[in-house]
């Protein structure tokens, strides 16, 4: 006489919650692929809660606009780059290896094909939403320059640069690093560089930089 197998056991308990970190985390990533496919404009709350995988009430519980949308998308970006710039991990460094780690976390984030996408976007659409100049500008531009000024004046203070006017240093590096590379790209007559071209390129700035700065 055969016997029967025991039935699986159902759990009934209750289903796991994803934390609201990691719910943030897939949001800014379909938003960011969304505002690159379709534009500012285009992109709705739904369409990015869907490409995310995430109902649309938790995603306004979590980001109540689409324009916050937006400001976490370059936050993260830009969060990036400040991660990959923390002065206690640079000034363990000759001089030398800093200033070029630095620039290559700098141009790692303006060289991207992320960023060069956004940035066609804020010109495209600033017209109309003028805001994603202002955000763009406040997160991205203004984060990564007081970085880089501060981080310089550091260098400074401790004797190992020499320079008169902080903000005309900065601009002139910044420029320096990406300017050329970032427009052909965004004019889309050449692509976004590889790790290894940004690579090289921070080396080149890096030298010229400090010939004429170091103290």
């Amino acid at each position: 006489m055969g016997q029967n197998s025991a039935a699986p056991k159902r759990c009934r308990g209750r289903p796991q919650i994803r934390p609201d970190e990691e719910t943030l985390h897939l949001l800014v990533e379909a938003a960011a692929a969304e505002f690159q496919e379709n534009g500012y404009a285009a992109t709705t709350m739904g369409n990015v809660a869907q490409r995310a995988g995430i109902s649309t009430k938790t995603m306004y519980r979590l980001i109540p606009a689409k324009a916050d949308l937006f400001k976490k998308v370059i936050a993260d970006r830009t969060g990036r780059f400040m991660l990959a710039v923390e002065p206690s991990d640079l000034d363990h460094m000759d001089l030398g290896e800093a200033v070029e780690r630095f620039l290559i976390a700098f141009g790692t984030l303006a060289l991207a094909k992320e960023t060069i996408a956004m940035l066609r976007l804020v010109i495209s659409e600033s017209d109309r939403f003028p805001e994603l100049a202002a955000t763009f500008h406040e997160v991205a531009v203004a984060q990564t320059t007081s970085a880089m000024t501060q981080w310089l004046e550091g260098l400074r203070s401790r004797g190992l640069l020499k320079f008169d006017d902080p903000a005309a240093t900065v601009s002139a590096l910044r420029g320096m690093m990406v300017m050329d590379l970032q427009r052909t790209a965004m004019l889309g007559l050449s692509p976004a560089p590889s790790p290894e071209e940004i690579k090289t390129r921070a080396r080149i700035c890096s030298k010229l930089f400090l010939d004429g700065c170091r103290a």
